[in-house]
């Protein structure tokens, strides 16, 4: 487990028992994880999983002995982050939608995503996270939530349209975007890493 935990161990006022504490730093990483990819945000993603582990001392009685703790806090992490980005994001819908042409890709075909597999030959798993983490941090929001919320949380096209409040064509074109933009991304990741070590 990370030393240096990305969540604290203490929320003002709450007092955790130790066997909370244990469980906590069990999933921290996981939970703190699921919320940066989402709201690409370090800070944000610390109080949304802080958040996460109110909500789940105040359910430690079911939680501590669930075999499912893992998948409930992964969902609400995921729900929150979510919420997170909704109510920031009417700040600038209006505007960003203001130039739009309508042509959402209302025929965009579902595809498979397919990064070529010597992209993490040379590196371990660890590395190959921090590499994912990175290069969906430089998507912008409506490429990067929806992609997520596909490979990462396994989310359908229909129950992502659902939560993010778009057409089912919008998040397929989205995705579509999304990962020839992180494949690009990849590729001259992994040119940059061959260079460095010729």
């Amino acid at each position: 487990m990370n030393d240096e935990t990305p969540v604290q161990n203490q929320h003002p006022g709450l007092g955790l028992p130790a066997d909370f504490t244990t469980f906590m730093r069990k999933y921290q990483d996981m939970v703190f994880t699921t919320s940066a990819r989402l709201v690409k945000n370090d800070a944000q993603a610390e109080d949304i999983a802080q958040e996460v582990f109110i909500k789940a001392h105040e359910h430690f009685d079911m939680l501590s002995t669930s075999p499912s703790a893992g998948g409930w806090l992964k969902t609400v992490a995921t729900n929150l982050s979510l919420n997170h980005l909704q109510r920031y994001r009417k700040r600038w819908r209006f505007f960003s939608e203001m130039g739009g042409s309508g042509a959402e890709g209302d025929d965009a075909p579902p595809v498979e995503f397919a990064a070529p597999d010597t992209f993490f030959d040379s590196v371990n798993s660890e590395e190959r996270r921090t590499i994912v983490d990175e290069a969906l941090a430089r998507l912008p929001e409506h490429q990067r939530v929806p992609l997520v919320l596909y490979h990462f949380e396994e989310l359908p096209y229909e129950e992502i349209a659902r939560r993010l409040g778009v057409s089912l064509a919008k998040v397929k074109t989205d995705i579509l975007r999304a990962r020839t933009a992180l494949a690009r991304i990849l590729s001259s990741g992994a040119a940059a890493r061959e260079t460095i070590s010729i």
